[in-house]
């Protein structure tokens, strides 16, 4: 399985959530974590520190990439010369790849300055990860990550016209090379959305938007309970929601989102 966790933010991090995902990690024995963003609350040296300890601590091969919140804001100087400073000394790369038994996962930056919350992709990187999924191997689950998410309902605040800029011709592209999903986290809720419908990308199966909630802030989104996502090799989906009694993350009823016809 894979577990995918978001806007850890810490600096605003809950010990009882870092607690329960260690448990978690350690009884369900995740093949890969991925962390789609905003890993600090303002990209500080001692929250990027305290974020690496404890995804080290959890023994398990990882991946990041950042989110909005991971660049200085009120550093002026470092946040338009050098904003990835601190987060590349701790994490490195800002486009990792990372390939397990059953998944193969790529990292995009959609981290801009003057898309702070948006979000924006480079033809650049478009081409990229075209390329990337294109040679990745096909029998694997294949997956991009990054912070902003493409689609969000219109009862929402942001809808399909907060999509990254150019993330509707990254789609077009990517979705004809294997991929299933992308991976996401920024609203701080779970959700899942077919973007081969709500796009019209004409692709041969569905390609999935699959968001994160908060795994470990007390930063909440209306209330809701901190949460993660995990995926299982056949593409299937389940939602973890922290439960403040157990003090552990328990597996939601809703209904499963699942892969019956990705080829």
């Amino acid at each position: 399985m894979l577990l995918h966790l978001s806007d850890l933010h810490f600096g605003t991090e809950k010990q009882e959530c870092l607690d329960a995902i260690a448990a978690f990690c350690r009884e369900h024995e995740p093949e890969v974590i991925v962390v789609s963003g905003d890993l600090t609350q303002r990209a500080r040296f001692t929250q990027f520190y305290s974020c690496k300890q404890f995804l080290d601590s959890l023994g398990i091969p990882y991946m990041v990439i950042p989110g909005n919140h991971d660049i200085p804001l009120y550093h002026l100087w470092n946040r338009f010369f050098s904003p990835f400073v601190r987060y590349q000394f701790f994490f490195g790369a800002l486009e990792p790849t990372i390939e397990t038994e059953h998944f193969y996962v790529i990292g995009v930056n959609s981290i801009r300055r003057r898309y702070h919350t948006r979000g924006y992709i480079s033809l650049e990187q478009i081409q990229k990860t075209n390329e990337l999924l294109k040679r990745g191997p096909a029998h694997k689950l294949k997956l991009v990550t990054l912070h902003q998410p493409f689609y969000t309902p219109p009862d929402e605040p942001h809808g399909i016209k907060d999509c990254p800029v150019l993330g509707r011709m990254a789609l077009n592209n990517w979705s004809k090379s294997g991929l299933f999903g992308v991976l996401h986290g920024h609203l701080h809720k779970t959700a899942v959305y077919d973007l081969n419908q709500i796009y019209d990308l004409q692709a041969a199966h569905p390609v999935y938007d699959i968001h994160a909630g908060t795994a470990t802030s007390y930063r909440l989104y209306k209330s809701l309970p901190n949460s993660f996502n995990v995926i299982f090799k056949d593409g299937q989906v389940q939602h973890y929601w922290f439960d403040s009694n157990l003090r552990q993350f328990v597996l939601q009823p809703a209904p499963i989102e699942k892969l019956s016809d990705h080829k």
